[in-house]
């Protein structure tokens, strides 16, 4: 057994290691789900170590009884004499009493005073408990905190893990795919020639344009906006969501907006490097925090007041909801219809896309997939990976 506070993952590395010079073909992710099932179940007794690294190290009977000495050796602080001359198959020294050596699985340890009062534990020092092995084996590539983090969902986040979400979020690159716009800039090779710089410059040489010059068109990437549904059935994950919102804005070229019942530009709120604060400013911004769910009306007025006049024009919008809508679905239909003829690219993220057997069969997600060209899930950060490469998907035509 091995002792009490005894790390893990230590224990499982080294122990894979003397599984492997026993001849045993073992790779490391071996000794990794080795480490998780000692944590995930830990052990008892012998006979329940013995089975749970039985079962993850042995692969084929003919296995067994190499593991059988490994074992031994490691947790009992036994060696076998036959082991130690290379032939497991020889017959025990003189002097050497059966009941010396290893037990054999499920049976009860017995103290060293048992049987005579001979000590069972060798006085060699290869019949020393392994713990003693190089430093290099120290290294075991276990899940670390921060995967098991990215890993859970967001509305199963205690409040100490979200504020390690938080510094988590702060590494989000979004970034938009790049355009081509109208205006253009001198370029070594550029894609067309700049007469009027070729023709100031020839006055150097005589009239004679010896040198041309060139323009390129500039790249940037395109707008960003992004609409979130803060509304009672996105409670769960309308926290986490504004941590996303508020690194979104973090670029040049990015909106940010909530809705329940009503459409709220947080844009200003939420800039900043203070997450927090932003945080704190946005909510109470938003008057209809955790209300109903009106994700029609919300576009129309998106479309209405910011999308015609400018806002949505070439962007990539991004709708966080779980498209449940209390109102009239072809009202979503048909607003989505519109933003789809302004912007370049929509990214719809459901956290719902997750749950086993789910179906966008929702009045709203129903009424808004066709004119979705991205549906992801955004239910833990991993998922969220997934949606920052839609947004950032480079596009299919040439760009304009």
């Amino acid at each position: 057994m091995p002792p009490e506070g005894f790390d893990l993952p230590l224990l499982a590395a080294r122990f894979g290691r003397a599984v492997r010079e026993a001849g045993i073909p073992c790779s490391p992710e071996r000794s990794v789900r080795f480490a998780r099932a000692l944590e995930i179940a830990p052990p008892g007794g012998r006979d329940r170590l013995y089975w749970t690294a039985r079962t993850v190290f042995v692969s084929s009977h003919a296995q067994v009884p190499a593991f059988d000495g490994v074992f031994a050796r490691v947790f009992d602080g036994l060696v076998d004499p036959a082991d130690t001359r290379g032939d497991q198959d020889a017959p025990p020294p003189a002097g050497s009493e059966r009941g010396d050596r290893p037990p054999p699985p499920g049976a009860p340890l017995s103290s060293a005073s048992e049987a005579g009062g001979s000590p069972r534990a060798s006085s060699s020092p290869a019949a020393a408990p392994d713990h003693d092995l190089p430093a290099q084996e120290l290294a075991v590539p276990a899940a670390s905190a921060d995967e098991r983090l990215a890993s859970k969902d967001f509305a199963d986040l205690e409040p100490d893990e979200l504020s390690a979400l938080r510094r988590l979020m702060t590494q989000l690159k979004v970034a938009t795919p790049l355009r081509r716009t109208r205006r253009a800039r001198r370029a070594r090779r550029g894609e067309h020639l700049d007469v009027r710089a070729t023709l100031r410059a020839s006055h150097r040489t005589g009239g004679d344009p010896v040198r041309r010059l060139r323009r390129r068109r500039v790249l940037r990437h395109r707008p960003l906006v992004v609409l979130c549904d803060v509304s009672g059935s996105m409670e769960p994950y309308s926290r986490a969501f504004l941590m996303f919102l508020h690194s979104a804005v973090g670029g040049a070229d990015a909106e940010a907006f909530v809705f329940a019942t009503r459409l709220t530009r947080l844009t200003r709120a939420l800039r900043g490097h203070q997450t927090e604060l932003a945080i704190a400013r946005a909510a109470a911004a938003a008057p209809d925090w955790s209300g109903g769910t009106r994700i029609g009306a919300a576009l129309q007025r998106f479309d209405d007041d910011y999308g015609r006049r400018g806002l949505a024009r070439g962007a990539v919008v991004v709708i966080v909801s779980d498209g449940w809508e209390v109102g009239d679905p072809e009202r979503v239909g048909r607003e989505m219809a519109r933003l789809g003829r302004l912007a370049h690219r929509i990214v719809w993220v459901n956290p719902r896309l997750a749950a086993p057997g789910f179906e966008p069969t929702a009045g709203g997600m129903a009424a808004a997939l066709p004119y979705c060209d991205a549906l992801v899930g955004g239910h833990n950060l991993l998922a969220l990976g997934d949606a920052i490469a839609a947004i950032g998907a480079r596009d299919t035509t040439t760009p304009s």
